[in-house]
């Protein structure tokens, strides 16, 4: 920022408008009439997605190339508008004049989305026309705005291609878990079991209603993430039954029988970390010990290939799926012996560590990179409006 910019209100150099919503009678998903956007729910990283509603009858429009803010919880989140639309009440539109670069602005409202502030200091839960006109706003000329925008587009397509490889590594790092798990379970040498003939019994769990507080805590679908158990979330038995044939023991396996088609399979191991009962809608599997090793059939559980086979014997209703008791014991299951099961085991668990420790370099990585994107922002657009708020203050 030089010295000698101009701090204006922003309603100074754009027209703001405010979204005005039709009545519902009006909308409709069949594409006709003009594209209606009510939110941030269609927003992408620049530019808004394609509309699913549209309107017959237009109230407030916005412009290709108009800036889009959010105005309502959350306030400040940008993205271009890139073709006419209507915008209803949770969104303004700022077009740009002839004073300021519509990128240039872009990137300083982007730099503030989660600073927007009134008089006083105090973040908006919403936000109208003439608070976001009174937003100050630096205004250099305009050559300074395009030499601005160059050097931050070409920062940002560094970082950005930075970020995209740091996360394709990291889908390769998980892809070489998944791939290496298939490839064991794929081997022909092995013979394959209905799950039934492996195990003693499935069982489902306690249907009793749980509380925030208790003594026992009852795990659920939500508590079940990456073939083992988080203890975020709890819910508790009431205790006014007997719970103990619903009690864990180590090395249960327990497979989430219905939700969505997505979650239905979704499978867990326990592996003792405290007293826990389970929810009715998971299943525990009662394997033969002789036969079946527990973190195999965890891994097995959790596979692509099992996730498959469940979407064929699913049972699907209009916003829900199931897969029973009856169902999971026909589960063909690759069955080594048992010790090369264990073998199998111990070389998954490293290679899951290993790909683990890689997703959290990565992870952190792409943090770093958001973080540094934050950075060349405040470099760019802080110091100016800093200044300016300086001297407001020593003038009050």
């Amino acid at each position: 920022m030089k010295k000698g910019w101009k701090i204006k209100n922003l309603g100074e150099v754009c027209n703001v408008i405010a979204g005005q919503s039709p009545e519902g009678k009006y909308y409709n998903s069949d594409g006709n009439g003009a594209p209606f956007y009510q939110g941030k729910k269609e927003f992408c990283e620049k530019f808004i997605g394609e509309p699913t509603t549209w309107t017959t009858k237009i109230t407030k429009e916005a412009e290709a190339n108009d800036i889009l803010m959010s105005v309502r919880a959350p306030v400040g989140p940008i993205n271009f508008a890139t073709h006419k639309i209507c915008i209803g009440r949770g969104l303004a539109a700022i077009r740009a004049g002839k004073e300021i670069d519509k990128d240039f602005l872009f990137n300083f409202l982007l730099k503030h989305e989660n600073e927007i502030v009134g008089n006083t200091g105090a973040v908006f839960n919403s936000i109208n026309k003439t608070q976001i006109e009174n937003i100050k706003i630096p205004i250099p000329s305009l050559s300074d705005q395009h030499r601005i925008v160059s050097l931050l587009d070409k920062c940002f397509t560094a970082i950005d291609k930075a970020k995209a490889n740091a996360e394709q590594n990291m889908r390769n790092a998980k892809e070489l878990f998944d791939c290496t798990l298939d490839r064991i379970l794929d081997d022909k040498k092995w013979k394959v079991k209905q799950l039934g003939e492996v195990c003693e019994k499935v069982e489902y769990g306690t249907s009793a209603k749980a509380k925030s507080q208790g003594l026992l805590p009852v795990l659920r679908m939500g508590n079940i993430q990456n073939g083992k158990f988080i203890w975020d979330n709890l819910v508790y038995s009431d205790n006014k039954e007997d719970n103990s044939q619903y009690l864990l023991k180590y090395n249960d396996v327990l497979f989430n029988r219905t939700n969505s088609l997505e979650l239905v399979g979704k499978t867990a191991i326990f592996k003792g970390e405290r007293p826990a009962i389970f929810a009715g809608y998971l299943i525990r599997i009662h394997r033969k010990e002789n036969l079946l090793d527990a973190d195999y059939l965890n891994y097995y559980l959790n596979s692509k290939k099992a996730f498959e086979y469940g979407k064929s014997v699913v049972i699907s209703s209009v916003n829900q799926a199931n897969i029973n008791g009856t169902k999971l014991k026909t589960y063909p299951i690759p069955l080594p012996l048992l010790h090369d099961q264990q073998t199998i085991v111990r070389q998954l668990d490293a290679l899951r560590d290993e790909t683990q420790k890689l997703e959290a370099v990565y992870q952190k990585k792409i943090a770093s990179l958001g973080e540094l994107k934050k950075s060349v922002l405040l470099k760019a657009f802080s110091d100016g409006l800093t200044e300016e708020r300086r001297q407001r203050h020593e003038k009050d």
